[in-house]
């Protein structure tokens, strides 16, 4: 973690909290260059982005390449979003749980028959990646089978019918495989197709339009592209219809899946339980959990709590990050099923968006105080109230003037950043940072009392290796 002399001032200077703001013209432009360069990078033809911030879409933007007869890239346009869609299923899941109409307990062989242990496996363990049901589709390329149309049933006598990988509940293992099951459940208690009972539920309700991926073809919507290793980027054939029913069967805007995302952090739409049911981390049965939940995966970086699913289909690749606590979402949709751009956009818009989090606002505050010290060294002076004891004896009005006379004619830093994450040490916070002059570089070891306000016992400044 690295904190920038003007970012800190930045950060401290803020009088309006991040999340309630707009993108400022210098965001719109660092999220347009980040896009634009990750797709020159990359190859990869388009992106279509969609920011969330203080609970509302504030930016929505589609460029590059969208097909080879769209002549201008637009926002509004629909790419699969593949096993983003797994979260929608869940949702119907819950949904009919609501209605008394089934439990998340039940044994999936209630409602399908001939499914391997089917009289084991539960709805939960389908919607949480922990049935034992061996995946379908583990490939990242559309297999042979895939260039014929099938039905779920099909799909479930040629895979759900083997024997299981594992004991359900003892591990995790995605499978595609078990949203068919879970899919065909909903269809089954619901009376009605899978796209209709969420379009009457969820999309119309949030006034979203989507669509059959299967049916996202042609005219009017993106082209999915491929590319063999460093190769000439091609058009992608679209897999057959009916490969990716429940288990990624929608395609939306970005600007559409970002109305979802509100409701998961304001906790509409569904009751307030559901949400909290969705996101919490299934356990196996020795307790552990990799934080995915049902449809979701739950997690926290940086002191930013976040919910997130990616996916993939022929040509297309998706991530959609959700940060309830900052009320804030990023969205990208890319048309190419290669490189790891899709990602890389959402993770530095991300950084881009967010507000800085507690330990980031702390880090701020230390490295602004370290900072200060540092100018006090240069001009030969010290705040002998910031320093222990210990401290106190070792800078000497020998040490003092030896600071001042080599490290004055150095002027201000033209940075000053904290250069590794901080770690605990004799009872101390080791806090090291690096500071760059025109001409040279300088490290400062520090070890500080535990607390914002805690007196520095040591404060070293020496020449960079």
């Amino acid at each position: 973690m690295k904190i920038s002399l003007s970012l800190a001032t930045a950060l401290l200077a803020l009088a309006t909290p991040v999340y309630a703001q707009n993108l400022t013209p210098s965001e719109a432009a660092k999220v347009d260059a980040i896009v634009t360069q990750s797709l020159a990078r990359t190859g990869v033809p388009s992106a279509s982005i969609a920011i969330v911030r203080g609970g509302k879409t504030v930016f929505a933007k589609a460029y590059g390449k969208q097909s080879e007869t769209i002549p201008q890239a637009r926002a509004d346009l629909k790419y699969p979003i593949a096993s983003i869609s797994k979260q929608f299923t869940a949702a119907a899941m819950l949904l009919l749980e609501d209605e008394g109409k089934l439990s998340l307990d039940d044994h999936v062989s209630k409602y399908v028959p001939g499914i391997s242990d089917g009289d084991v496996i539960t709805i939960r363990q389908l919607l949480s990646h922990t049935s034992g049901l061996q995946d379908y589709w583990p490939q990242d390329y559309s297999f042979a089978a895939m260039r014929n149309s099938v039905t779920p049933q099909q799909i479930l006598d040629r895979w759900a019918k083997k024997p299981l990988d594992f004991t359900p509940g003892t591990k995790w293992q995605y499978s595609n495989t078990g949203y068919v099951v879970a899919g065909l459940i909903v269809e089954k208690v619901a009376g009605m197709p899978l796209l209709d009972f969420l379009k009457l539920h969820v999309f119309t309700p949030l006034g979203m339009d989507p669509v059959d991926q299967d049916k996202a073809n042609g005219p009017g919507y993106p082209q999915g592209y491929q590319r063999f290793a460093l190769g000439p980027v091609r058009p992608e054939r679209p897999a057959a219809p009916g490969w990716l029913f429940a288990a990624g069967e929608l395609a939306m805007s970005a600007s559409d899946l970002a109305k979802w995302d509100i409701a998961r952090m304001n906790r509409t739409l569904l009751p307030a339980e559901d949400w909290t049911t969705q996101e919490t981390p299934v356990k196996l049965a020795d307790g552990t959990t990799n934080g995915y939940g049902l449809g979701v995966s739950a997690h926290e970086q940086a002191g930013h709590a976040y919910i997130e699913h990616s996916g993939e289909a022929v040509g297309f690749l998706s991530e959609n990050t959700v940060f309830p606590d900052d009320k804030a979402a990023v969205v990208v949709l890319v048309n190419a099923d290669f490189s790891g751009a899709f990602t890389d956009i959402a993770g530095k818009i991300a950084d881009v968006i967010l507000p800085p989090s507690q330990a980031q606002r702390a880090e701020v505050a230390n490295t602004a105080k370290a900072l200060r010290l540092y100018e006090m060294l240069r001009m030969g002076t010290l705040d002998r109230n910031t320093m222990t004891d210990d401290s106190n004896y070792y800078f000497t009005p020998t040490a003092l003037a030896d600071y001042k006379a080599t490290l004055g004619p150095l002027g201000e830093p033209k940075s000053f950043e904290l250069a590794q994450p901080p770690k605990l040490r004799g009872g101390f916070v080791n806090r090291n940072y690096r500071a760059v002059f025109a001409d040279c570089t300088l490290n400062i070891v520090t070890y500080a009392e535990p607390g914002d306000t805690g007196r520095y016992e040591q404060f070293l400044v020496m020449p960079s290796q």
